[in-house]
């Protein structure tokens, strides 16, 4: 069921970006193994499914990740989370109606996002997980999920796309499709997964009105975590790192990348234009409507309670945690608990950051001995509600430093 209502004035805005995207980022890889061979609308109803192939199309036609069991959180199931979508599609578990209470979803030149409110505690997400980001990389390089895939029709026709992120908690999702890149900003560098404590506000800016459903046009967000100053130069944000490293007389030495200092929103929310409005997004399956296999149990008193909670001040729902990696590994653990809903988040694995990285290349080549990075915050951690610890790097030029 997709009824629309009303149809919003459109809001003009300026051209954020002066160049037209200039390509389409698509992705080079393998379908994953559990998933169809191509994004496909009207397959079988199966709430046991474990397809990993999302879509983003439109307000009414999308698909999130979630666990495939009940009372899971995202920390905990980054590696196995399965699509469950709107629409029946993709051999992928349908969303109940019910269950989306706002949806948005906005086209821009470089990216397509869609973001929005729910009880996603019948998605099989644990009452109280503050959530964790799904992205095409993990520890491995295979994805979280692993052989999860992306598609998008807003060019006319199903696209996998290689750049995305999907931050997931108990009450609020955001998905972002990167489908373009032009001479400034890439692809990878629009859907960057590196700031995965900072929230879908914070990534994605955007309507995250927590009624209504819309559909409109908007100009690309400057990247996230990127500032542009009067004086040309630029300023990069990114989450604080610690770690280790073994020097030369072989004595263990410490570094801190970046201080806790956290910009509190991003750089610019776009205006939106041609704006739809919705009365309701759904599918009008009766038979999902009570029987959602699986389901956690959970109530919207505490959903509405951390939705009202989330659109204050986040800089008090701030999540600790953990993540090492030694030498130049790209697998790390992360452990954890979120402070804004006092739970728990078990160890997990992924692919240490490219900040970290960085960093661990850096040193290792001053000292030319081994190194184990420490970051604090990390998936499933309070990702799509809190501001974690942070750095704040000013990059001019060829250097940077860091406030």
């Amino acid at each position: 069921m997709f009824a629309k209502s009303v149809t919003s004035a459109a809001i003009g805005a300026a051209a954020l970006f002066a160049q037209s995207a200039n390509a389409q980022v698509t992705a080079s890889g393998t379908m994953g193994s559990t998933n169809p061979p191509q994004a496909t609308m009207g397959t079988a109803i199966n709430q046991t499914s474990y397809s990993r192939l999302i879509s983003a199309n439109s307000v009414s036609d999308f698909c999130i990740f979630g666990p495939p069991e009940a009372g899971v959180t995202i920390g905990d199931s980054e590696a196995y989370e399965v699509a469950w979508c709107t629409q029946p599609r993709n051999n992928a578990r349908v969303i109940p109606d019910g269950v989306l209470q706002a949806v948005h979803f906005v086209k821009t030149p470089l990216y397509v996002q869609i973001q929005g409110w729910g009880d996603f505690t019948k998605l099989n997400i644990a009452t109280g997980d503050q959530g964790g980001e799904l992205d095409p990389h993990g520890a491995t390089g295979d994805g979280n999920p692993v052989g999860g895939n992306v598609t998008s029709n807003i060019s006319g026709t199903d696209v996998h796309y290689e750049e995305w992120m999907n931050y997931m908690s108990y009450t609020q999702f955001c998905l972002r499709v990167c489908t373009a890149e032009n001479a400034t900003y890439s692809a990878s560098l629009m859907c960057q997964h590196t700031l995965d404590e900072m929230g879908c506000e914070w990534v994605m800016p955007g309507d995250y009105s927590q009624t209504g459903f819309t559909s409109c046009e908007a100009d690309a967000a400057y990247p996230p975590g990127i500032y542009p100053q009067a004086n040309g130069s630029t300023s990069t944000f990114a989450q604080r790192y610690t770690g280790t490293y073994v020097d030369g007389a072989s004595q263990t030495q410490q570094f801190t990348v970046g201080q806790t200092v956290t910009p509190q929103t991003p750089y610019s929310t776009p205006a939106s234009s041609n704006c739809q409005t919705f009365s309701s997004v759904g599918n009008g399956i009766a038979s999902l409507a009570l029987a959602n296999a699986g389901s956690a149990t959970g109530t919207m008193s505490g959903a509405s309670s951390a939705m009202s909670s989330a659109s204050g001040s986040r800089s008090g729902a701030a999540s600790s945690g953990m993540m090492t990696s030694s030498g130049s590994a790209a697998s790390a653990s992360r452990s954890g608990s979120s402070a804004a809903a006092g739970t728990s988040a078990a160890a997990t694995t992924r692919a240490a950051a490219s900040g970290a990285s960085a960093a661990a290349s850096s040193a290792t080549s001053k000292s030319g001995a081994s190194m184990s990075i420490t970051r604090f915050g990390g998936d499933g951690l309070g990702a799509v509600m809190a501001v974690g610890f942070s750095a704040f790097a000013v990059v001019a030029g060829a250097g940077a430093f860091f406030l």
